[in-house]
């Protein structure tokens, strides 16, 4: 069962959010970026309440576990970070047509 607890930094919710999407519990993702298997999910269960930040070098450790753009877990917009999730899993081809259909949206309404 999910708790309804919700997070008290932007950081924490899109950790949560993006944590569950892939279903890893807290315990296996901090021992996937390397914290101590005794503290893992401690440590992570910190980090998404916004108790603490932990370093951008362990976001990055993060994102590339979880396969998101570390800047996703500091966008204070759920659809600009659903787009960048989106972006991120893209292959070139289909990232270049996302481009192309913002610059024409973006013409559009100047």
């Amino acid at each position: 069962m999910i708790k309804n607890i919700l997070p008290k930094s932007i950081f924490g919710l899109r950790l949560r959010e993006a944590r569950l999407r892939v279903g890893i519990p807290q315990d296996k993702l901090g021992v996937m970026i390397g914290l101590d298997e005794a503290s893992a999910s401690a440590r992570i269960s910190r980090y998404e309440n916004g108790v603490h930040a932990p370093p951008f070098e362990l976001v990055e450790q993060i994102a590339i576990v979880l396969k998101l753009p570390a800047s996703f877990f500091y966008c204070d917009d759920d659809r600009l970070a659903e787009i960048m999730r989106i972006y991120f899993l893209a292959s070139d081809e289909k990232r270049e047509h996302l481009l192309n259909c913002a610059n024409d949206i973006s013409r559009i309404t100047n």
